[in-house]
């Protein structure tokens, strides 16, 4: 079994979200009453929740199904049903402007963040799922 040295006050969500950015792995989960699809790119923390900076690629949002994958700024604490989908890993190819959704990042899936990533991602790729939410 993998041990994950991650803050104690992470959710099983935060470390799924980790270990999937590293491995590039999609995550589907229920939010705000729909199902939804994405590829996790930067994680972390705003105002002391664990927030997310998602692309997502399937699903619903709040104005109905997806049309065309979108960048979502999301809060892992209003995520249920959360679970590692197949597909291949994506994500926009333009940036027009600095990220605002994370404020402290500890994960970023860019291996060249400007954001400075608090945690080192290397222990995770690669190895199974160590847990299950």
């Amino acid at each position: 079994m993998c041990v994950l040295k991650m803050a104690s006050r992470s959710s099983s969500t935060y470390h799924l979200f980790a270990w999937a950015i590293e491995n590039h792995a999609r995550i589907s989960f229920e939010y705000d009453g729909v199902m939804r699809e994405v590829c996790p790119t930067i994680l972390g923390h705003s105002g002391g929740a664990e927030t997310a900076l998602v692309w997502q690629v399937g699903g619903q949002t709040s104005r109905g199904m997806l049309r065309d994958p979108e960048w979502k700024c999301l809060r892992l604490s209003k995520m249920s049903h959360v679970e590692l989908r197949n597909g291949s890993w994506q994500a926009s190819s333009s940036h027009r402007q600095a990220q605002s959704c994370v404020k402290e990042v500890d994960y970023d899936i860019n291996e060249h963040s400007p954001y400075n990533p608090k945690r080192s991602l290397g222990d995770l790729k690669g190895r199974p799922v160590p847990f299950a939410t």
